[in-house]
């Protein structure tokens, strides 16, 4: 069955604002701790298919992150903030990409 719905993004104001040229919903937060309340809140909605999250709040939540990946929906991905990013999401991909191939295939 497909799944249709909205993207959400949750970060800080200067990063999620600019999702709002393509009809995203935005969710400005503060701390890591608001953005998990904010991330589990909307997860559990079933309103949106993905959900981003900035890569300075997705690494200090990443249990979390882990098991909101567990669900088919909503997917969780982590991007790079304003700043740039730290290399949270580059290795969350890695990871996801060996665990469902086998093998390092992205930086082998």
């Amino acid at each position: 069955m497909e799944k249709i719905g909205k993207i959400a993004v949750i970060g800080d104001s200067e990063s999620a604002t600019a999702f709002l040229a393509i009809g995203a919903a935005v969710y400005k937060v503060d701390d890591e701790n608001k953005a998990a309340d904010v991330l589990r809140e909307i997860a559990k909605s079933d309103e949106y298919a993905v959900i981003l999250v900035t890569e300075n709040y997705a690494a200090k939540m990443e249990g979390l992150m882990q098991k909101l990946k567990q669900q088919a929906f909503p997917v969780v991905l982590s991007i790079p903030g304003s700043t740039g990013s730290n290399g949270f999401g580059m290795a969350g991909v890695k990871k996801d990409v060996e665990k469902a191939v086998g093998v390092d295939i992205l930086f082998n």
